[in-house]
């Protein structure tokens, strides 16, 4: 601040020492001697006691005016009160600061305070307008949203294996009656027949459908496949299902017993009579699973590979009788063993048929859209005449309970 020529400069204020009474009877008495810089002199005569409490300044240069006379500080205890004035005399004693607000008065305090609730309120809605303003995180999308399946199911354009192409996969030998000559590509045999029509159905002519082998077991366990479904008389369990995806069914089959004609079997009436023969089947069928399940033969039964392994073991007497599927049985009796008989069929357990499903990869964003077509298939009828066609002799096996 500069300097004003006819402004007397205001001196530091003097304290003098305090001293108790009982030690210096004489101590209120004024110093005959100026007290050095920032001591406190004694107090003017007629200070009344509350003045003797003044409280102490935060600054002594704040807001201090330049007086008569050279300035005293009133002596009085230390405080860091917030409610606090700067006590400025001049030598008559005169309060040069009376009615002047400090920075810690109470009302500078109470405007400071309003100021920052203001602020604090401000900020709270400017916080709140930012919030409601900023995009908002979209719901999750069902996984089944409405147009969603049929956007993935655009004919010729699903995700498969190879763009352009449907791979389809089958075991090697391909048994009748569900393929003939052993070739799925002529479209011969119901299972070859079907796995055309879904293809259609998918948006893939003939021309674009590319066939390989798979071993029936490793169709359907776990672990990504290398085609877009299986067809092989894979039976729909909720066992394989853990391991990979299904459509729906395309085939209701039944189980069906196979012995030689003249064998201990060959004359079996119930599921009671089987339970003291030797009976096999394919490992990881279903056929399998009526053995140890419904039978509970006395004797563990054999198990095979292959379905030709079997039909083997039945020829050379190693087994009193096998277990397939009924259609597979009715041609391993026709045309394989002519000498085996179908001693008969079971029933399905527990109130719901067993069929046969399509295999896919667990999770396969194809699985919808092939279900929808074999769905397509049977409400057209095409699956009943397809079975009508390739598996009309498969009736009339006598059924054991």
């Amino acid at each position: 601040m500069p300097s004003d020529p006819h402004v007397r400069p205001a001196r530091m204020p003097f304290r003098a020492p305090r001293v108790n009474a009982s030690h210096a009877p004489g101590a209120h008495a004024r110093s005959p001697e100026p007290a050095a810089r920032g001591q406190l002199v004694a107090a003017p005569p007629g200070m009344t006691a509350p003045e003797r409490q003044g409280r102490r300044s935060a600054h002594p240069a704040l807001g201090r005016r330049p007086g008569p006379g050279p300035l005293y500080r009133r002596p009085g205890p230390r405080s860091h009160g917030r409610n606090t004035r700067s006590h400025y005399a001049d030598k008559n004693g005169r309060d040069l600061d009376k009615g002047r607000v400090r920075c810690h008065s109470p009302a500078m305090h109470l405007a400071s305070r309003t100021v920052r609730r203001a602020v604090a309120a401000a900020t709270l809605v400017l916080l709140a307008t930012a919030v409601g303003c900023a995009p908002q995180p979209e719901a999750k999308s069902s996984a089944t949203a409405p147009g969603s399946a049929a956007a993935s199911c655009a004919k010729g354009k699903q995700a498969t294996k190879t763009s352009g192409k449907l791979t389809i996969a089958t075991d090697e030998p391909a048994y009748e009656p569900w393929f003939k000559d052993d070739k799925p590509a002529n479209g011969k045999g119901f299972e070859s027949a079907v796995a055309y029509a879904v293809a259609e159905q998918l948006g893939y002519g003939k021309d674009k459908v590319v066939w390989q082998s798979v071993p029936f077991n490793k169709a359907f366990a776990p672990g990504v496949k290398t085609f877009d479904f299986d067809i092989n008389q894979v039976s729909i369990s909720t066992e394989r299902k853990k391991a990979v995806d299904f459509s729906s069914g395309y085939y209701d089959v039944r189980q069906a017993v196979i012995a030689l004609k003249g064998g201990k079997a060959a004359e079996a009436k119930s599921i009671a009579d089987l339970r003291g023969l030797k009976l096999g089947a394919q490992v990881g069928t279903t056929s399998l699973d009526y053995i140890t399940d419904v039978v509970k033969p006395k004797q563990d039964p054999a198990v095979y590979a292959k379905n030709d392994q079997a039909k083997s073991a039945l020829k050379n007497g190693q087994v009193d009788a096998v277990v397939t599927d009924l259609p597979t049985a009715f041609y391993i009796t026709s045309a394989e063993v002519t000498n085996a008989k179908i001693v008969g069929q079971f029933e399905n357990q527990g109130g719901t048929p067993e069929q046969f499903g399509l295999v896919l990869d667990k999770g396969s964003a194809l699985t919808p859209c092939v279900s929808g077509a074999v769905d397509a298939l049977r409400k057209d009828g095409t699956l009943a005449r397809l079975d009508q066609q390739w598996l009309s002799d498969a009736v009339g096996a006598p059924v054991l309970k």
